[in-house]
């Protein structure tokens, strides 16, 4: 194929077992790891966890991310779509709350093929940066019942400086407009999300006007009742950080920015505890489950 599914719009050929553009994935999807996940938001997780997949791969290039060793390094496995059926089924046998599609989008065409057109028992969750197409998403519509994108940037030069993608806030506020289109007002039954659009932004060290604005756009877009918002501080330095980057978030950091949510009128969603910034948080990645 000619990729043109995220906004790098590269035209890069992937083949099935050849990679190529930024994500340098093939068309079949790889692998790192599927497991009864933990650590996301509790309307995620329920009894025994989020159904987890974490995909090798990605349309961004964050310098400070967790999972840089799939996501930058391409450490995966490659499996065919029949396989990746089965791994969702076998995660919902394992009493999955969800179906929890990490960072899938070069793999959307092969991810819709293992989903069938029948509906699943739980949710299924589309996990992604917010660096998305929404003729992408379009296809989506239907197939995934949950929407939990990032909304890492509102402010251009951070975007270009940590990620690569200057263009970042344009894209993702077009991608999380189409979600809500798809999915309208989130709905919680139980204690579970089974439909609906979480947003997720994780503040960064001394980056604190960005997240501000982030939060603005949130606030002046949507109502109460219609979106979730997970503010979170997992921030973790991660080897050859410098500046800012070098440093977790500070209590007052985070203070700040809890505040300014809640003065924005955003009741709806979460925080995390400053302990949740720990490098154990970062699931072992050692093929498992797949």
């Amino acid at each position: 194929m000619i990729c043109r599914l995220c906004p790098r719009n590269c035209g890069a050929e992937r083949t099935e077992a050849a990679g190529g553009g930024l994500c340098r994935m093939p068309t079949l999807p790889v692998v790192a790891k599927a497991m009864l996940h933990q650590w996301e938001e509790p309307c995620l997780v329920g009894e025994h966890g989020a159904g987890t997949v974490f995909f090798s791969g990605c349309n961004l290039r964050c310098c400070f991310c967790q999972n840089g060793v799939i996501s930058q390094e391409g450490f995966g496995r490659p499996v065919t779509t029949e396989r990746l059926r089965e791994i969702f089924q076998e995660l919902i046998a394992q009493g999955a709350a969800c179906i929890d599609l990490v960072t899938p989008t070069h793999f959307t065409p092969a991810i819709l093929e293992a989903l069938g057109g029948e509906p699943w028992s739980v949710p299924v969750v589309w996990n992604c940066g917010g660096y998305e197409r929404p003729e992408t998403l379009k296809m989506l519509e239907g197939r995934v019942q949950v929407y939990l994108p990032d909304l890492k940037y509102a402010i251009p030069e951070p975007a270009k400086r940590y990620s690569a993608a200057e263009d970042y806030f344009d894209w993702a506020k077009a991608a999380v407009l189409e979600m809500f289109r798809q999915t309208g007002p989130y709905r919680i039954e139980n204690g579970l999300l089974k439909s609906g659009v979480l947003i997720r932004h994780l503040l960064l060290p001394g980056e604190l006007e960005n997240t501000r604005r982030a939060i603005d756009w949130v606030a002046e877009t949507f109502a109460p009742g219609d979106v979730l918002f997970s503010l979170m501080s997992q921030y973790t330095p991660q080897p050859g950080a410098s500046g800012n980057l070098g440093r977790h978030v500070t209590k007052a950091e985070y203070r700040a920015a809890e505040a300014y949510l809640e003065n924005c009128g955003i009741t709806d969603g979460f925080t995390q505890e400053r302990t949740s910034a720990k490098e154990e948080y970062t699931p072992d990645f050692d093929l498992s489950g797949i």
